[in-house]
């Protein structure tokens, strides 16, 4: 049975992950999250109840409470999902971006190090870190190859500050695993949708704007080509990366759906 800390686990994602780790397994969770606008209680109602679930309202970036939490919790796994994920918003305020994607993710980095260190050898061949990205550190597919798909070599090439400090976040996960050896894998996944996604997020902006018919604010011309993957199916990718991944590897998770944004907006509105 493993015990996992999941950061961010009342955001979109992270409560998916939460809801599928409980609902599918028997392995312990204990939820981080700092409960900003991004996060909400509501997403974990139907696991609240769990002898499988804790929850902790704390910042990654508070290295007292991620230290408290490691001692208390003891952790088999940690599954890093809290992060500021928002393009516009990047663009309007980078800095959040910087301390929570960047200097967060180093402060967790820094207390699940320490953690690993002191544990036994044969508890160390257990223990994973899994930080959880986006293919947006690759930048945008070209317009007119909209066939071409990112691998796990394929350059970065962040465009926002959101993207930007994802990437700077990779970086140093991959680095505490050279460097330190702490058991690192990373995960990049392609646009998600699915229950309980921010309203400020393209596809429940389109369906909501729509019901209510409110204009539909598309980013620049609409034509950005992504994939989108269903949010239960990159739990599940996720769930097999930290059980069966390899230390040190990237693992891209996506669904070969690539389309428009233009396209999405208008498939929601024939339904």
């Amino acid at each position: 049975m493993n015990r996992i800390i999941i950061t961010g686990g009342a955001g979109f994602i992270g409560s998916a992950v939460a809801r599928h780790i409980v609902e599918k397994t028997a392995d312990q969770i204990c939820v981080i999250d700092k409960l900003t606008y991004a996060g909400n209680l509501e997403n974990l109602t139907s696991i609240a109840n769990s002898a499988q679930f804790r929850f902790e309202q704390a910042d990654i970036c508070d290295k007292e409470a991620m230290d408290r939490i490691f001692a208390s919790f003891q952790p088999t796994c940690i599954m890093h999902l809290a992060a500021e994920s928002h393009v516009d918003r990047s663009i309007d305020g980078p800095g959040e971006f910087i301390q929570t994607n960047i200097v967060g993710t180093y402060t967790l980095l820094e207390a699940a190090r320490k953690y690993f260190m002191a544990l036994p050898e044969e508890q160390k061949k257990s223990f994973r870190f899994h930080h959880i990205s986006t293919d947006e550190v690759y930048g945008d597919l070209p317009l007119n190859r909209p066939d071409l798909l990112f691998e796990e070599n394929s350059p970065l090439k962040p465009s926002s500050p959101y993207s930007a400090s994802k990437a700077s976040a990779d970086l140093l996960a991959l680095s505490y695993h050279r460097t330190f050896g702490l058991p690192v894998t990373v995960s990049r996944c392609s646009n998600n949708y699915g229950p309980y996604q921010s309203p400020e997020k393209l596809i429940p902006l389109m369906i909501q704007n729509a019901s209510q018919n409110l204009p539909l604010p598309v980013y620049g011309d609409g034509k950005n080509v992504r994939d989108w993957i269903y949010v239960e199916d990159h739990c599940r990718a996720v769930d097999r990366i930290v059980r069966n991944g390899k230390d040190g590897e990237i693992y891209n998770i996506g669904s070969h759906q690539e389309m428009e944004n233009l396209t999405i907006v208008r498939l929601i509105l024939q339904t």
